[in-house]
């Protein structure tokens, strides 16, 4: 962890924060998923605020998009790879002989856990630093074609609209083998559903389908994994 205090250039006071932050949801109860929920509301309110300030010609449209590319998968798991977070990471066996470390969505939590674990730690300031120091601008951002769900977000508030969400509204299969189906919506809408071997990979499913049928590609439901 002392490695990870100097990338990020913070050093904990309470190191049980920081190893809370980087516990895996496979090692059971005390993992970092309440941290990570915590940490997705701190970061959106630092980079609305970085924005509003380095941007002071842009409209509301142009600024939620911007956020909505500096908060999406893509670019969570782009910061967590380059300080290391994945090396870090405190997880069971399995979830590591399946390449855990390395996942995008694994990297995304525990990087959104992280900055709330500063935040609890040392205050606003300490977790600003953090972003001003670790976050890349928006044309550094590199995005994996299958973030969709990053890229639905953006197309649907770079007019200044409201960003989708998710629900999953089936599962099926054995425990070893799930299947889920998330349905994602806009405004009340249902847009599109999709299905896949996580919760997360039907929303990403979903995602695709809503940005294939608003592009007249496919239908409602469609791109189901």
């Amino acid at each position: 962890m002392k490695a990870l205090m100097k990338s990020l250039g913070y050093t904990f006071r309470d190191e049980a924060l920081l190893r809370r932050a980087l516990t895996h949801p496979s090692m059971g109860r005390e993992d970092n998923q309440r941290l990570e929920f915590l940490g997705d509301a701190v970061l959106q309110y630092l980079m609305s605020d970085r924005l509003y300030r380095e941007y002071p010609e842009e409209r509301e449209g142009q600024l939620t998009h911007l956020r909505a590319l500096l908060v999406c998968e893509a670019a969570l798991s782009q910061v967590a790879a380059r300080l290391g977070i994945g090396r870090s990471l405190i997880m069971d066996k399995g979830e590591e002989l399946t390449g855990g470390r390395e996942k995008p969505s694994v990297l995304c939590d525990a990087m959104e856990a992280v900055l709330a674990a500063v935040y609890l730690d040392g205050g606003m300031d300490a977790a600003r630093g953090v972003v001003e120091r670790c976050w890349p601008k928006p044309e550094e951002v590199s995005r994996p074609m299958q973030d969709a769900k990053g890229q639905l977000q953006e197309e649907l508030q770079k007019d200044g609209g409201e960003a989708p969400t998710y629900e999953i509204t089936g599962h099926r299969g054995p425990d070893h083998a799930p299947v889920f189906e998330a349905t994602v919506y806009a405004l009340g809408e249902a847009l599109a559903a999709g299905e896949g071997r996580t919760k997360k990979q039907a929303e990403q499913a979903a995602a695709l389908a809503a940005l294939r049928r608003m592009k007249g590609e496919g239908t409602h439901g469609e791109n189901r994994n």
